[in-house]
């Protein structure tokens, strides 16, 4: 019998962490299991839906060995949930197929299944495939991004965020045909350009094991078929969307004439406001534009209710002009911009509109399209 002490708190988080890559409908009853390996003074944890996998390692006590097994994950996170902090003993029974926890005042049995019948993790291929980014960076690039992926079987590669890197920066791409972001950081490059389409799971997996209070090196490894994320007892591996993306250069227009400079967070609260008050089909909000009042406008006709609100802005348009967007957009991309003020950049009220920072962190550069949406109502 294999036996060994951990942290209830350490175990907890790091099984919470492992479980986002577990699938809701998993195709095989083992997939819903953690795997869990001893060496040393290491349990390693690792969970799969076949597509994405994760392997997080975390320091246990007593002299168990090399063993492994596979444990159902959700008897196992609902236990340790109720449990507070405190040494918690795991004694694996390979015959009876069985683990027994022991805490304080109390223990339980719970049925395993054989390790070998878990899915083996893709291993890095080519060490030679690859390049190095600071977690602050990937994290960045992943908030920045992740609102904007798609959700559509028919266009695959929208389902995830295109990353691009050559010689002169590192490029996150991503689409849902309404509304684009791509964010540039030039002090991550490599020699050769690669690109390939990272999937929307697997990214937020990634958010939610990056560590949040150190800056570390991030090891990303690839190959033609699995991107693999590697830092400190952590090992991520993802299947590449197989699919080409859509040229979204095309679409970022470059005669843009006229600009609209607003305070963000005026303009977030007030579009919170009036959202309220949209169709909510649409979430249509009218912008008014004029030389320096922004008038704001909802109305759902179904319901008779409608909202105005005047914010200050700076406009160098020769005419007033109206445009409408779908305020969940806005709100979203508002979210992801951190500067004071935010500026649309745009031509036409019927041609793609940008949304910019007015100023960029050093050695990034932040790009937001959106569509503007028909105006439904005349007033």
């Amino acid at each position: 019998m294999t036996r060994f002490v951990v942290s209830a708190t350490n175990l907890l988080k790091t099984l919470q962490t492992v479980s986002g890559a577990i699938g809701t409908n998993a195709t095989l009853p083992i997939l819903e299991d953690f795997l869990l390996e001893t060496s040393g003074d290491l349990l390693t944890i690792s969970a799969s839906d076949l597509d994405t996998s994760i392997v997080r390692s975390i320091e246990i006590q007593g002299s168990p060995g090399n063993n492994s097994v596979a444990i159902p994950s959700r008897i196992l996170l609902d236990t340790l949930k109720t449990l507070p902090e405190q040494p918690i003993t795991f004694a694996i029974d390979a015959d009876l197929n069985q683990i027994e926890l022991i805490w304080q005042n109390g223990y339980s049995k719970i049925a395993t299944e054989p390790a070998r019948d878990f899915p083996r993790i893709p291993e890095v291929t080519n060490e030679k495939n690859g390049f190095s980014i600071q977690s602050s960076i990937l994290h960045n690039a992943i908030n920045r991004t992740l609102f904007a992926v798609g959700n559509d079987d028919l266009r695959p590669a929208m389902n995830g965020v295109l990353t691009a890197i050559n010689s002169e920066g590192i490029v996150f791409v991503a689409t849902d045909a309404q509304k684009l972001v791509k964010f540039t950081h030039n002090e991550v490059t490599s020699a050769e350009h690669v690109q390939f389409i990272l999937p929307k799971k697997a990214l937020n997996l990634l958010k939610t094991a990056l560590p949040v209070n150190e800056d570390i090196a991030v090891a990303i490894k690839y190959d033609a078929t699995n991107a693999h994320f590697l830092f400190n007892d952590t090992h991520i591996v993802c299947r590449l969307i197989d699919a080409r993306y859509p040229d979204y250069e095309m679409v970022i227009p470059r005669n843009n004439d006229k600009k609209l400079v607003v305070n963000r967070k005026d303009l977030q609260n007030a579009l919170r406001r009036l959202s309220l008050f949209s169709s909510k089909s649409t979430y249509q909000v009218v912008f008014k534009i004029s030389a320096d009042i922004l008038n704001l406008t909802a109305q759902d006709l179904d319901f008779s209710n409608e909202a105005h609100e005047n914010i200050p802005c700076q406009f160098d348009g020769t005419e007033d002009i109206s445009i409408a967007f779908n305020a969940r957009f806005l709100l979203d991309m508002l979210n992801n911009i951190e500067t004071e003020e935010v500026l649309f950049d745009f031509y036409s009220p019927i041609r793609a509109i940008l949304m910019l920072p007015t100023a960029n962190q050093p050695n990034e550069d932040l790009l937001m399209l959106v569509m503007p949406i028909i105006i439904s109502y005349s007033s």
